[in-house]
């Protein structure tokens, strides 16, 4: 199954330990991947001027060097990817209590409200009615960060309860299938699972892909990997459909990883995103 990868993407993917991007790398992987350069460079630019990146140098000598920002979303997608395999393997159970967030942001800090609104959606949460979101995870940490960076966290009500009814509905397997995209949820993992699977007879031959199709294998499993992720609230077992194709599809991308890992060098293994997931098979394996 072929995979869309944006630029974008690419470049997050061929981020280095040390933060930075080697150009000239970044534009021969992007060729393998037929696109070109002024694509790339295109993405480069758009990436600076959003202040994701700094750029050292020019063309395929240059260097982008990741910011602070975007350290940051890097190290959240990490956290949030750990959580989940850490639920596949049975390690994170859940307490029973749910989370919302009441807001009542004035038409003055409109911009604000709206941008609230996005980060608790992309956050996992479920829009009980219009100023009112729901998660199964205690996500408040995050919501407040989101909500005193916006300057609207005075506007904001946090609160828990473990007695949750709508309509005469409380059981909470009913609740979650009711508040969130199940089927279309599971469909992005079957993608996954649909990607994965080639991609993993082809690492486990004995005779192995070249240094740069598993480089390619690792771009375009992080890019359907992400996809699937993006749009998955991380709702506790307790609350899913058993089997749950996340976790299958998880686990057949961690054991993609983890091949890619053993068959990468050194030199290679400088690339954050070989070793990014370096340890979710173990956690996979515990599933």
């Amino acid at each position: 199954m072929d995979v869309h990868i944006p630029t974008r993407m690419l470049v997050e993917a061929l981020v280095r330990t040390d933060l930075t991007v080697d150009a000239g790398e970044l534009y021969e992987t992007a060729n393998l991947l037929d696109m070109n350069d002024q694509q790339v460079r295109l993405c480069i630019k758009r990436l600076v001027a959003e202040g994701r990146f700094v750029q050292e140098g020019r063309g395929r000598k240059a260097v982008l060097r990741a910011t602070g920002s975007a350290e940051r979303a890097m190290g959240l997608d990490v956290e949030f990817v750990t959580h989940a395999f850490r639920q596949d393997a049975g390690l994170a159970p859940w307490d029973g209590a749910w989370h919302l967030i009441a807001f009542a942001v004035p038409e003055s800090a409109r911009p604000g409200r709206d941008a609230l609104r996005a980060a608790l959606t992309l956050l996992g949460g479920a829009a009980v009615h219009g100023g009112l979101y729901l998660s199964a995870n205690p996500w408040e940490p995050y919501v407040e960060e989101h909500a005193r960076r916006l300057g609207v966290l005075g506007h904001v009500t946090f609160l828990t309860t473990r007695d949750l009814r709508r309509g005469e509905e409380t059981d909470p397997v009913a609740l979650a299938r009711a508040m969130w995209p199940l089927d279309e949820i599971a469909g992005r993992h079957d993608r996954l699972a649909a990607v994965a699977e080639p991609r993993l007879r082809l690492l486990q031959d004995g005779t192995g892909p070249s240094e740069a199709r598993r480089l390619t294998i690792a771009v375009e499993l992080a890019a359907e990997f992400t996809r699937a992720m993006e749009a998955d609230p991380l709702l506790p077992p307790e609350l899913l459909p058993r089997p749950w194709a996340g976790a299958r599809a998880r686990a057949l991308t961690a054991r993609c990883w983890s091949l890619l890992e053993e068959q990468t060098g050194k030199d290679d293994g400088a690339i954050r995103l070989f070793g990014l997931y370096g340890g979710l098979s173990r956690l996979a394996a515990g599933a």
